[in-house]
């Protein structure tokens, strides 16, 4: 089949999906992953029920003390999609991102605090006496009271400079909370991949071990029936004791990957997890490569983070500068002063003036200052240019990979079924005495391996068209919740 034609035209694209979908669900049959309405770990299964029983404790500083508060209580199958409504709603490093990104809207708030006046009231009243071994006993009572208003009328751009860098910052931590989404997008669904690929192995060293049983039944039953030697025993004896280790292998490395994903999704400490959904291919990408490469120079994050972080030195540059500049600003009060019975009215005044301010000699440390920006600046658009080189490799690495991997399955997929009859060519033989033990033993390694191929060749190609996805921030991300 030409890979160029399955690229380009949809049609014959959606008809190879079609094939080796189906292909895979008929090999797998009973094999298939379990989902959540035959789980027998879940009664009155709902997907959003699932999610909040997932859900951690809200206290972070959560710390178990009792072995029955980290005790797995169930082992429950979730799809992908629920994989990654659980990441958004509890990944630590999002939730970091959010966080960040509030604090930088309040420090905004901050900074354009400087377009307004600031204006300060101050009131006292006091009582003044003679000395506490005077016979007088006259005292006095007053009234003191102020307010204060101050603007900074001119900044030399110190003021403008400040808020665009905020509104920089801003942005970049906006996009940021972007980038931190792909990224936990993509980890989590490489990291269901991984799941899959733990739990099809298991299935595939189960079956091994069925098959090997059903070889070590064939020999004995022509050794009991004189037509078999005691080293065909000897060799499906070996083989199924080969066939069981491996298979406890893969059961432990189907725990360890279940484990791992809930500490990505930042599960409650008490369930676990499993993979719902089954093995298939997960789409095809139909675009030229160099449309992908654009898209991904429009579409990814990480380019306008380096352009916003470029402005942020940019102004902090305008802000060093400013301090050489002058510096004028509004300065107004009023007093008001009452002495209580004295028979004379409250005394009031007031003052307004402006106050200049130049900085003649700082020994260079303000162009010193902007000399670091610049620098800043000149790093900031290098590193602009690194990331875009980055990215079209990263498109053009995952396209390759996609391609060969398309191939790789269409070839694994072929090479299951020889793999099958091949096995039972040898099972047939072996029963009629025209063939040895160990061509069977050989033709049922062939076929684990050939299981093997498949399921990592389909699971590969999946994991490139998500770094590829990635790569141009083509499917719908992780985003916080409203």
């Amino acid at each position: 089949m030409n890979l160029n034609l399955l690229f380009v035209h949809s049609t014959w694209a959606m008809v190879a999906i079609a094939i080796f979908n189906s292909t895979l669900a008929s090999s797998a049959g009973a094999s298939t992953p379990p989902t959540a309405q035959n789980s027998p770990n879940i009664k009155g299964y709902s997907s959003a029920q699932v999610l909040d029983d997932f859900n951690p404790s809200p206290n972070p500083l959560q710390f178990p003390t009792k072995p029955e508060e980290v005790k797995i209580q169930q082992t429950t199958p979730i799809s992908l999609a629920q994989a990654l409504e659980l990441a958004r709603r509890n990944n630590r490093d999002l939730q970091v991102a959010i966080l960040q990104l509030e604090r930088s809207r309040s420090a905004l708030r901050e900074s354009q605090a400087a377009l307004f006046p600031t204006l300060g009231l101050n009131s006292s009243v006091t009582n003044n006496g003679n000395g506490i071994t005077s016979d007088s006993t006259e005292s006095t009572t007053s009234f003191n009271g102020s307010a204060q208003l101050n603007y900074n009328l001119y900044t030399s751009g110190n003021r403008q400079a400040t808020i665009r860098a905020s509104e920089e910052q801003l942005r970049l931590d906006e996009l940021n909370v972007e980038s931190q989404s792909l990224e936990i997008s993509l980890n989590v669904t490489t990291k269901y991949y991984d799941l899959q690929q733990a739990d099809e192995q298991v299935r595939i060293n189960q079956s091994a071990v069925d098959n090997s049983q059903a070889s070590l039944r064939d020999a004995q039953a022509r050794l009991q029936a004189g037509v078999g030697t005691q080293f065909d025993v000897l060799q499906a004896q070996v083989n199924l004791a080969n066939t069981i280790q491996d298979l406890t292998n893969s059961l432990s490395q189907q725990q360890i990957a279940r484990r791992q994903f809930a500490t990505l999704l930042s599960l409650a400490q008490s369930v676990n997890i499993s993979a719902a959904d089954p093995v298939q291919l997960a789409g095809l990408w139909q675009q030229t490569l160099e449309n992908t490469i654009i898209q991904a120079f429009q579409n990814r994050p990480e380019l306008p983070q380096n352009l916003a972080q470029r402005n942020i030195y940019e102004q902090q540059r305008r802000q060093a500068l400013s301090q050489l500049g002058p510096q004028v600003s509004l300065a107004a009060s009023y007093n008001l002063l009452d002495r209580y019975n004295d028979r004379i009215n409250v005394s009031d005044g007031y003052s307004v003036g402006l106050q200049a301010s130049l900085r003649v000699f700082d020994g260079g440390a303000a162009r010193a200052r902007a000399a670091q920006s610049k620098a800043n600046i000149a790093i900031a658009e290098n590193q602009f240019a690194s990331q875009r080189d980055q990215i079209r490799f990263d498109v053009e690495q995952y396209y390759f990979q996609l391609q060969s991997n398309l191939d790789n399955v269409q070839t694994a997929t072929l090479a299951l079924e020889q793999a099958r009859e091949a096995l039972n060519i040898a099972r047939l033989r072996f029963q009629a005495g025209v063939g040895t033990q160990t061509e069977v033993i050989s033709a049922e390694n062939d076929l684990r391996r050939a299981e093997g191929n498949r399921v990592t060749a389909i699971l590969n190609y999946n994991r490139a068209l998500a770094n590829l996805r990635r790569s141009v921030t083509s499917r719908s991300t992780i985003t916080p919740s409203s």
